[in-house]
């Protein structure tokens, strides 16, 4: 039998005034969660105004809200949020975002012997309704796996420019016994990737993380997310993070290889940035050193060039 309200939800959010309310409320309707723990990061509408009104009504005592007193970044908020949970487990959800009715029981049911439970995403576009066509899964499992630091990392190598389909981000209970034990929380250097970086050092670190195929997380797919929409300077301290990670002592060589591949696919996009940043600067110098970090950086610069002289030339055409 499952103890109710031994769960707390931690929601970083900034500026999600519309969507605020339906996360919340879709967390407190879970009986085992015990608080909504919803940090504020300056945001300049009304978020805290609508957190307020939910707190000082039926939902009086299950409400937290702090503000963050400068714009943290999400990571750090969390980490916030973490300080202040006492529960067994915390869950993370988004500010847009919301759970399906019994997600909570359902992953506490198969947390025996797993540091994290996580379940696949329906990822909904902004917009549109849960039943739309265009309404996919994150992963698209049929069956329970357990994450494994290979499969993790290799998980999260961006390889197109489809939507993107990446472990990193799964939304999983977490035992927080686990990452008291392993002193490990988000890195607030990361304004993008916070979560894989904390994945993978739990993995590193032995967490047992289990992935189970019910889709009770609904993900709001927003062109201008943080995760579509980041600076080089993200970028750099996202590749940085991982090669701080390959220090790990617990690391196998076929391990450290697969963090290098994912630094390198992470620099490479660090390099297209500074290769546009090249051309706006008439640098030769510059641009041609973007092609020489790697031959994989170069394949992937030149598969962009390609393709963007192939849009420029339609749109020329489309023009006449």
């Amino acid at each position: 039998m499952i103890n109710s309200a031994i769960v707390d939800v931690i929601v970083a959010v900034r500026n999600n005034a519309g969507t605020i309310e339906r996360a919340v409320r879709s967390a407190l309707a879970e009986p085992e969660v015990g608080r909504v723990i919803v940090i504020d990061d300056q945001s300049t509408d009304g978020t805290a105004s609508v957190v307020r009104g939910l707190s000082s009504g039926q939902f009086t005592g299950r409400i937290l809200l702090e503000q963050m007193p400068s714009n943290v970044g999400p990571a750090a908020a969390r980490n916030r949020g973490l300080e202040l949970s006492e529960a067994a487990f915390v869950a993370i959800l988004d500010g847009d975002d919301y759970f399906k009715p019994g997600r909570i029981r359902a992953l506490l049911e198969r947390s025996d012997g797993a540091d994290f439970v996580a379940d696949d995403h329906l990822q909904v576009r902004e917009g549109e309704r849960e039943d739309a066509s265009s309404t996919t899964f994150l992963l698209g499992i049929e069956r329970e796996i357990i994450l494994d630091f290979e499969t993790f990392v290799a998980g999260n190598i961006s390889r197109s420019r489809q939507l993107r389909k990446e472990y990193g981000f799964l939304k999983p209970i977490i035992r927080r016994a686990f990452l008291d034990h392993r002193q490990l929380r988000y890195d607030e250097k990361l304004r993008l990737g916070e979560d894989f970086a904390l994945y993978a050092r739990a993995l590193a670190s032995g967490a047992v993380f289990r992935v189970v195929p019910s889709k009770t997380y609904v993900a709001i797919v927003r062109p201008g997310s943080i995760s579509s929409n980041h600076t080089k300077f993200d970028l750099e301290c996202l590749r940085d993070s991982d090669r701080e990670l390959e220090k790990f002592a617990s690391l196998t060589h076929k391990q450290r290889l697969l963090i290098q591949e994912h630094s390198a696919s992470i620099d490479s996009r660090v390099q297209w940035l500074n290769l546009i940043d090249a051309v706006k600067a008439r640098n030769i110098e510059a641009f041609v050193s973007a092609f020489l970090v790697r031959w994989s950086t170069s394949l992937y610069l030149l598969g962009l060039l390609l393709e963007q002289v192939f849009l420029r030339c339609k749109r020329l055409l489309i023009g006449r």
